[in-house]
């Protein structure tokens, strides 16, 4: 059944209420499509197709009794390999957690389980959510569902591809630099970086934890939406949830008056050396449209964007550096036997030495040494102050829009291999980090395509919790733009 492939979240639980079809037929039709498929990609890290089934099993015979846990009940996604589903393996791709199996489930996972979501796989990342191509795994790198030659973005590229290839209707992800952002604008698919607080964080394995941002990465802004009521809210077990508000996002995607709509372009972005001729084009085609449509389009300025990436750098990997510390082969995951002989300080260091890919020990090396004596005050002291201007930059930015348009990445999808340094890299990210610093929300939506045929995805930016205008404006622009929905020949 093809056509099964190609669903929605929205239109799939309407099919499975409509009972045009079962729970198990659309888990059998995706499973069949990532056999068939995913040699190619490398979507996935693990899928259990029997357990799988089993659960779309169980789900069907609760909607012939009439019972369904809820209209969603059947329907699978696929989670990035750092979130905690009890009983499946949780690696963030690294071989220091080979053979970790989660004891429970994240608080995401806990509610999308109770609206009878069915985990149907783990999908590939870069290490430790370290990078933004999925290059950095420690088990093999993601191809680009539009070109296999290339990336599909990072650090969540399993996800985002998964969807693309159409191995998934829907995929979680984590942003704590662009990481949900990037990989969807490179498979040309949405992606949603809630406000910092909106979404519980228990049980997603931390990078940099006043960064760290669960989102969902899905086919249109629609099923973004839906995801975003199910899994946000006020949560006991993380210390920064913010108190639930209840937003009903999807409910309120088509009440927008989009010609009370005020919409920002910030010079800085399109002053970006490496900014790509095709990426601009498409960004201002967006706000051309914008105006179309009847919203108001002026500029805006983040004077201090210059500084996002350092200031970026110094604070992840100094939080990296303290959250990856509880990695020493001690409590769980790999151990070096050989260093295990000759005492308690060779063990730790030869399982970090050897349990650790080369970018994720590049960067605690780097954390560390910001937090050490003597730099603490002079690196990373100094970059919570230049936050806190970044944050009002957007601050008063926002006073002059309601949404802010710009790129996701400065290109396309890049060749693998083809950033020679990972400073280059780090450069890349210069449109998405800024967002995570401020601790607002971003959303990517597809808005064409290179001359190559690589997708572009246009990003808007919103104030803190203001989740439901961004998903509002992203609505209007897809539905005017008919760039969603589309999937790449392989």
């Amino acid at each position: 059944m093809a056509e099964l492939l190609q669903l929605t979240l929205h239109a799939a639980a309407e099919g499975l209420q409509r009972r045009e079809f079962s729970s198990r037929d659309l888990c059998a039709a995706l499973l069949a499509r990532t056999d068939a498929v995913d040699a190619k990609v490398n979507a996935f890290l693990h899928l259990d197709h029997d357990a799988v089934l089993k659960a779309a099993d169980a789900a069907d015979a609760r909607r012939l009794q009439g019972q369904p846990l809820s209209r969603f009940d059947g329907l699978p996604i696929a989670v990035k390999d750092n979130f905690a589903v009890s009983g499946q393996s949780c690696g963030c791709a690294s071989a220091i957690l080979k053979g970790y199996t989660a004891p429970y489930d994240a608080t995401v996972i806990a509610r999308l389980r109770r609206a009878g979501f069915i985990f149907a796989g783990r999908t590939n990342m870069d290490e430790f959510a370290m990078g933004s191509s999925t290059e950095n795994s420690s088990v093999k790198p993601t191809s680009n569902p539009w070109d296999l030659t290339r990336v599909p973005g990072g650090s969540s590229g399993g996800s985002a591809a998964a969807v693309a290839a159409r191995e998934a209707l829907a995929a979680l992800g984590s942003d704590t630099g662009g990481s949900i952002r990037q990989p969807a604008s490179f498979c040309g698919v949405v992606g949603l970086k809630p406000s910092y607080g909106r979404v519980s964080r228990y049980g997603l394995v931390a990078y940099a934890s006043s960064l760290d941002q669960i989102g969902p990465i899905t086919r249109d802004v629609r099923d973004s939406a839906i995801l975003l009521d199910l899994i946000q809210g006020h949560d006991e077990r993380d210390s920064t949830s913010l108190p639930d508000a209840g937003i009903g996002a999807e409910s309120a995607l088509d009440q927008l008056d989009i010609r009370q709509l005020r919409l920002g372009l910030p010079r800085e972005y399109f002053a970006v050396e490496g900014l790509a001729p095709e990426v601009r084009g498409a960004v201002e085609a967006a706000a051309v449209r914008f105006r179309a449509l009847g919203a108001q389009v002026v500029d805006v300025s983040l004077p201090h964007t210059k500084y996002a990436i350092a200031t970026y750098y110094i604070i992840a990997t100094a939080e990296a550096s303290a959250n990856l510390a509880r990695f020493d082969g001690v409590r769980y995951g790999f151990r070096d036997r050989a260093g295990e002989a000759a005492n308690l300080l060779a063990m730790y260091r030869t399982t970090r030495a050897n349990g650790f890919g080369a970018e994720v020990k590049r960067r605690i090396i780097l954390g560390t040494y910001v937090l050490s004596s003597g730099y603490h005050d002079a690196y990373y002291l100094r970059a919570q102050k230049v936050r806190t201007i970044l944050r009002e930059d957007f601050r008063r930015a926002f006073e002059q829009c309601d949404v802010i348009l710009a790129p996701v990445a400065p290109t396309p999808a890049f060749r693998k291999g083809e950033m020679a340094t990972p400073l280059e890299m780090y450069l890349a990210d210069i449109y998405t980090i800024s967002v995570n610093l401020a601790g607002i929300c971003g959303l990517s939506v597809p808005c064409g395509f290179s001359t190559a045929g690589l997708p572009i995805g246009l990003q808007l930016i919103g104030p803190a919790l203001a989740e439901t205008r961004v998903l509002q404006a992203g609505y209007a622009f897809e539905q005017a733009a008919g760039c969603s929905g589309q999937f790449p020949e392989l």
